[in-house]
């Protein structure tokens, strides 16, 4: 088949074009990189173009709530348009566990939103969620960090790899529609000051973890949220194994 990913140059969207072509289909990256522009539907038509599968993993630049809401609304019409033109027959798109549980979170809203338009669209579709990477570990660590401590809330989480996302994903666009939501989840549920604690036990650098429940980015979001349900499906890496690789 020819699939089509939008986001395809980025940290998941890489890697689905990867598993795609190793497959044995047509694997093309769509960005601006590539020359399209998914928010003023530049170059789109021309990539979509006998295309049988669009898989949409891009991201918003923005975690505004109105930016990441016009982004993800915007660029939904604009696939949605091209698609329906190009007579593509199955629309893949990445989300987030628990998105539709947190109204209070304007990026989550705005993700909301993308799975509606994609609902509307016309276009046979199947909405993959999934927890949070194990990459962003480090950079929510980064941001939280004063001094010489990392200041962590004990929300938890399910993590999981990347590249775990990435076959999921490939998994959908290769299958038919299945016009309703797949959750993915990692294979544990952790505290994310423990994930905090593991990162520096493996990775040492002079910091310590302080558990700290108003540290952002999770500041108030509630508890169990973001570790899916018992319908998630569990990937198998596990966060140490993982981090023992990178």
């Amino acid at each position: 088949m020819k699939i089509v990913v939008v986001g395809g140059t980025g940290l998941i969207g890489s890697q689905v074009v990867a598993l795609l072509r190793d497959r044995g289909h047509e694997a093309v990256p769509a960005s601006p990189s590539t020359g399209v522009d998914i928010l003023s539907g530049e170059g789109l038509a021309s990539a979509v173009k006998g295309a049988d599968v669009v898989v949409d993993v891009s991201n918003s630049p923005s975690f505004e709530t109105e930016a990441a809401l016009d982004f993800f609304t915007r660029s939904m019409r604009n696939q949605a348009e091209a698609e329906k033109e190009a007579g593509v027959r199955h629309h893949v798109a990445l989300s987030i566990v628990g998105v539709d549980q947190v109204p209070d979170y304007g990026y989550y809203r705005a993700k909301v939103a993308q799975e509606d338009a994609v609902r509307g669209s016309g276009v046979p579709y199947s909405i993959v969620r999934a927890t949070q990477f194990f990459e962003f570990i480090a950079p929510v660590m980064d941001m939280t960090t004063q001094g010489t401590e990392v200041h962590l809330p004990s929300l938890r989480l399910r993590p999981m790899a990347s590249a775990d996302v990435a076959a999921a994903v490939a998994g959908a666009a290769q299958g038919e529609p299945s016009y309703g939501v797949r959750n993915i989840a990692g294979p544990e549920v952790q505290r994310l000051d423990r994930l905090g604690e593991i990162t520096l036990e493996v990775k040492p650098d002079g910091r310590h973890v302080v558990t700290d429940e108003t540290a952002s980015p999770f500041a108030g979001m509630p508890d169990g949220v973001l570790i899916g349900d018992a319908t998630a499906h569990l990937a198998a890496t596990r966060y140490e194994e993982w981090l023992a690789r990178h």
